[in-house]
């Protein structure tokens, strides 16, 4: 029986989900969604993780594969996956240059990464490189126009550049992959009942209480906390309104 990860460990940077607290809840399952639904593609699979970060998805993924190496820029981030999830390989490394040899691995996944990256098309180049012939790269990535509406740069300091459906699309395929998947991630029924309930957006009821410093209302604690992976879907249909861009590409 699978059971809950443990409260993290590792200190709250803004932009790292991590699992076991409350106020955190709502952005954990969104992203544990995305490795649910493409967990399938690592089975009996050796996986590279591009930005691990705390470690919970490369986890969730090694019940599957041969193997993951998770790789990461952060040390300390690096000694709490080696200390928390011993099903994971940890290693440092910048994403610019992967520390595996050509032709190595059967799939890649990059999972709210590429969005923090300066070279998009040099890091998908070695993920070209690092995959056989005929295997994938998993991706997702927040929509940029619903992340960041009407705007050219992103809302999120963290953030270099963020990617359109279209725009991923065309980035993969101008770096050798083709397109085999490509989908959104949005909010499923009970999400868009609890949307409405918070003024229109549950999202932005998150945002104006972190800013605001005040504390949580409990009513919007409870909401955040009761949250689930199955409370988002995943579907091809109207892509630009998608939260996250979901993505499967096939290397020649």
């Amino acid at each position: 029986m699978e059971t809950e990860p443990a409260v993290s460990q590792l200190p709250l940077t803004g932009e790292r989900t991590v699992p076991g607290i409350a106020e955190e809840n709502y952005w954990f399952r969104r992203h544990e969604a995305a490795y649910l639904a493409l967990r399938s593609y690592c089975v009996d699979a050796f996986v590279l993780e591009t930005g691990c970060g705390e470690g919970y998805g490369a986890d969730l993924l090694a019940q599957d594969a041969v193997g993951v190496l998770g790789l990461d820029y952060d040390a300390l981030t690096l000694r709490h996956v080696a200390r928390t999830y011993p099903r994971v390989s940890p290693a440092r490394a910048n994403l610019a240059a992967l520390p595996v040899r050509t032709s190595m691995v059967d799939v890649v996944v990059n999972f709210q990464v590429i969005e923090h990256l300066w070279d998009q098309e040099g890091f998908l180049r070695e993920c070209l490189r690092v995959l056989r012939p005929g295997s994938r790269l998993l991706v997702t990535t927040p929509n940029r126009i619903t992340f960041s509406p009407g705007r050219d740069t992103p809302l999120n300091p963290f953030h270099t550049r963020e990617l359109a459906p279209t725009e991923l699309a065309t980035l993969l395929r101008d770096t050798g992959f083709e397109v085999e998947y490509l989908a959104g991630l949005r909010h499923g029924p009970r999400l868009c009942a609890l949307d409405t309930e918070f003024g229109g957006s549950l999202i932005d009821a998150q945002v104006a209480v972190a800013l605001s410093g005040a504390p949580w209302p409990a009513e919007l604690r409870d909401a955040v906390t009761s949250v689930t992976a199955a409370d988002f879907t995943i579907t091809t249909r109207d892509l630009e309104s998608s939260l996250d861009i979901v993505a499967v590409a096939v290397s020649p």
